[in-house]
């Protein structure tokens, strides 16, 4: 409207300038009244006779009006002109029964063309008198600044009107509109001609039907084009169609329909799925139908979605105009096909939709369990081989495998109904203790597994196995029934080489070994594995080794980490095989504990590591000596008293042995165990927890045994710099000794940076390589007479010099001690 009303102002002020004029320079009554009508009728039949198009629901007519005035111009003053345009305009506007602002819009533009036309004409010297070969220029001239004015004035207000773009407004059609530019000037130039010759106006009376002949002609091609670009988007649009995403072919079919008929707005009705999909250039809804009313309000144009044997009717494509509208036969035909094409294209999708689904619940049924939705043993082992192959960049990768204790039972008791329902709430708890990188699965039966992903250290696994372990310890409620559940767990972690049927291997292997000697979990350890055949050999060794004295003890010293000084060492046996040379104890011991020989090779290193401690004290250096223990041991009744025998023989204080239990102490005969150890630490024997953190009975194991030390396992304080899970582990340990009086030792100190962070965490003692490699006795006694900067015993220098004040964190003190131990040399 305001651009409108900008139109008529101007052409307002055009009128009155050319009143003006025309009354100042009034030429008299007689030639001035007959040119007057004769402009006044040509362009009135200009304007009447047209090219209609229809842009939404609005008609928009393209006429010959600037034809009627060019020639009116060429033989009229100009003032004259425009007051016959808007004469003739409003007769014709009246007698077409246009709408107010389109009659008021279309007088007022074509006085501004006439206005221009002739302003353009006198600046150009036009005078009625120029020969036959000039008068062409100023009249080109004039006929072009009137189209571009009328083109400049017309399509803004028609794509403002309409909601179209003026770009594609102006690029419409534009071989056709300058076609017919050129044409109209020839018609013009041609007029002019004959009127200029013949010296006789009245030869405008016949301008008119060789207008109307021009006009049939270029509403033919007007016609042809159209029709043949209705079909051409007809084509595109079905292409486009041509989708298997039901999504995809709604939101195509709305925009694509918007432009091929024109329309305001487009809805897409589909009864089965109850959907409506209403949009114009863009979706704006797309719900059930009812949800949200349309904004458009006219004429609605209804189309049944079905195919050409009108035999499936899915739905309906409603066409939506803000005016009344009334399609072609050719647009009612192109709204059959387009509907039907439509009505294909959903059926299509909607049975791609369906194979989709299918197929999706057919792969998900082949790598999920039926009856707990976890994942399969298929689907295990290939994200298990996926996750090996990228081992190096994931972090550490470990297996975890849960078989249910005693679920036969609960199947013969209760029933096989009541025993899947088990394994359902097993799967649940199962599945919100892990991690969201853990894959979770059922192998079969009562056998489930857990993929453990991106560990960042290998002792880690235990940590997680027991989280997920701990999960089943509260009693299932099955029909109001209080069902306890108990399960083996075997922890493997991922080997450097073989893939995941290897490491789910492994994980069964530790699982039995767990049900073997009653706990909870098991790591795999290779000298657990009966399929190592080459330990298998070793263990008919054993009878030789034993009588021949082929087990010997290497040392390793436990050091003070602030001041450096040896505070004892740990005895490591070691078998020199006259075959394979030095052999680990990880690779024989298990043999030694099945072959019955266990008595005698305990008492053979306990003897050599009491020889070394007392030689060690008579050099000087009172050193206490940790021996390993073998759960097996604690299961004999009689092996305090062997100990203590050992003790006697060798002169040496019960305190100055401290014998080393592992986590993974056998608890099927927890009584005998209890005996066993209470008689030790009665007689002074000082007990050491091993490897503490990496078994799943840390806590429950310090509310049992009377150990006086706890070691932190060397793989927490190997990644201590770049895991936090690890520090943490290392804190709360630390935190746990000073609240129980416990010492606590660190092993696999390597680094001057952590025995640094160790000690500064409140860790007082710390065995690694750091300060010595394991050594036979001899080498270990001359290196602490040789010691460290002038200091016997010491292998390793102070952290602080002797006096210094030492600003200790909140918390943090020295942890407790026997007698006999030496605490650091912390200044008061």
């Amino acid at each position: 409207m305001p651009l409108v009303g900008l139109v008529v102002v101007a052409a307002t002020i055009a009128g009155g300038i050319s009143l003006y004029r025309f009354v100042v320079n009034f030429p008299g009554p007689g030639e001035t009244l007959t040119l007057g009508i004769a402009i006044t009728s040509l362009v009135a039949v200009g304007f009447t006779v047209k090219v209609r198009v229809r842009i939404r629901a609005g008609h928009h007519l393209i006429a010959w009006t600037e034809t009627a005035i060019m020639i009116g111009l060429a033989v009229a003053p100009a003032s004259l002109v425009v007051l016959s345009t808007g004469c003739g305009l409003a007769i014709a506007t009246v007698l077409t029964r246009m709408t107010p602002i389109k009659a008021v819009f279309g007088t007022a533009k074509n006085m501004l063309v006439a206005g221009a036309a002739g302003l353009a004409l006198h600046l150009a010297g036009w005078t009625e008198q120029s020969d036959d070969r000039s008068f062409v220029g100023p009249l080109a001239l004039a006929y072009f600044i009137a189209v571009v004015l009328d083109e400049l004035i017309t399509i803004p207000v028609i794509a403002l009107a309409t909601g179209t773009g003026r770009r594609e407004l102006f690029r419409a059609d534009w071989d056709l509109r300058f076609g017919a530019a050129i044409a109209r000037f020839v018609v013009i130039a041609g007029t002019v001609a004959i009127l200029r010759n013949d010296n006789d106006n009245r030869l405008l009376l016949a301008v008119p039907a060789l207008v109307f002949s021009l006009h049939l002609f270029h509403s033919n091609r007007v016609n042809a084009r159209t029709e043949q670009q209705a079909w051409q988007r007809l084509a595109r649009t079905t292409d486009a169609l041509n989708v298997v995403d039901l999504d995809k072919v709604l939101t195509t079919a709305v925009t694509r329909a918007t432009e091929l008929f024109s329309a305001d707005e487009v809805e897409i009705e589909l009864r089965e799925t109850g959907r409506l999909v209403r949009g114009s250039t863009t979706v704006s809804y797309d719900g059930p139908p009812g949800g949200i009313p349309s904004t458009v309000h006219g004429a609605v144009i209804v189309a049944p979605l079905e195919g050409h044997d009108q035999t499936a009717d899915i739905g309906v494509l409603r066409l939506r105009f803000r005016g009344p509208v009334k399609l072609s036969e050719r647009e009612r035909y192109t709204l059959r096909t387009f509907a039907s094409a439509l009505c294909t294209a959903v059926r299509n999708a909607q049975a791609y939709a369906e194979l989709a689904r299918a197929a999706e619940q057919h792969a998900y049924a082949a790598a999920h369990d039926a009856l707990t939705g976890l994942a399969n043993r298929r689907q295990l082992l290939d994200q298990g081989n996926l996750q090996l192959s990228h081992r190096h960049a994931d972090g550490v990768t470990a297996l975890l495998l849960i078989d249910l204790n005693h679920f036969k039972e609960v199947n013969d008791t209760l029933g096989h109904a009541a025993g899947d329902r088990v394994l359902t709430q097993v799967a649940e708890r199962l599945r919100h203790a892990a991690q969201p990188d853990d894959l979770v699965a059922r192998l079969g039966g009562d056998e489930f597994a857990v993929l453990l992903r991106g560990l960042s250290a290998p002792a880690m696994a235990a940590h997680r196995a027991e989280t997920l372990l701990g999960a089943l310890h509260e009693p299932l409620d099955l029909d109001g029934m209080r069902i306890s559940i108990e399960a083996s767990g075997g922890i493997a972690v991922a080997p450097s080489a073989g893939g995941m049927a290897e490491l789910l291997r492994r994980a069964d292997v530790a699982m039995y070994q767990a049900k073997r000697t009653g706990q909870r979990t098991a790591t795999y350890a290779p000298t657990r594995d009966s399929a190592d055949l080459g330990r298998l050999t070793l263990g008919g060794d054993l009878p030789r080794a034993v009588a021949d004295h082929e087990f010997t003890v290497n040392f390793q010293p436990i050091v003070d980490l602030g001041t450096g000084e040896v505070v004892s060492a740990e005895a490591l046996a070691r078998w020199h095989h006259p075959v394979h040379g030095t052999i680990d104890p990880l690779r024989f011991l298990d043999a030694v504990e099945r072959s019955g020989l266990l008595p005698a090779f305990a008492e053979a290193v306990l003897d050599q590591a009491l020889i070394a401690a007392g030689s060690w004290r008579e050099a000087g250096f009172d050193l206490p000596v940790a021996v390993n223990v073998s759960p097996r041991s604690l299961l004999d009744p009689r092996f305090p008293g062997s100990v203590l025998a050992r003790l006697r023989a060798h002169d040496l204080p019960p305190d100055r042995l401290h014998l080393e239990l592992t986590e993974t102490l056998t608890l099927s005969q927890l009584e005998v165990v209890d005996r066993v150890l209470g008689r030790l630490r009665d007689e002074g024997i000082r007990l050491a927890l091993d490897d503490f953190g990496t078994g799943y009975s840390s806590l429950s194991l310090l509310s049992r045994i009377p150990v006086h030390e706890l070691k932190i396992d060397r793989t927490f304080v190997t990644t201590m710099e770049s895991s936090a899970e690890a520090a943490a582990v290392i804190r709360s340990t630390l935190d746990l000794g000073r609240s129980l009086n416990l010492v606590v030792v660190a092993e696999g100190v390597e680094s001057e940076p952590q025995r640094r962070a160790l000690w500064e965490l409140g860790c007082t003692s710390g065995q690694g390589h750091l300060f010595g490699r394991p050594m036979p006795t001899g080498q270990l006694l001359a290196t602490l007479r040789r010691g460290t900067g002038g200091r016997p015993g010491a292998l390793a220098p102070a952290l602080h010099d002797t006096g210094a004040v030492i600003r200790l964190a909140p918390g943090r003190r020295p942890n407790g001690r026997g007698r006999g131990d030496r605490l650091p040399h912390l200044p008061a």
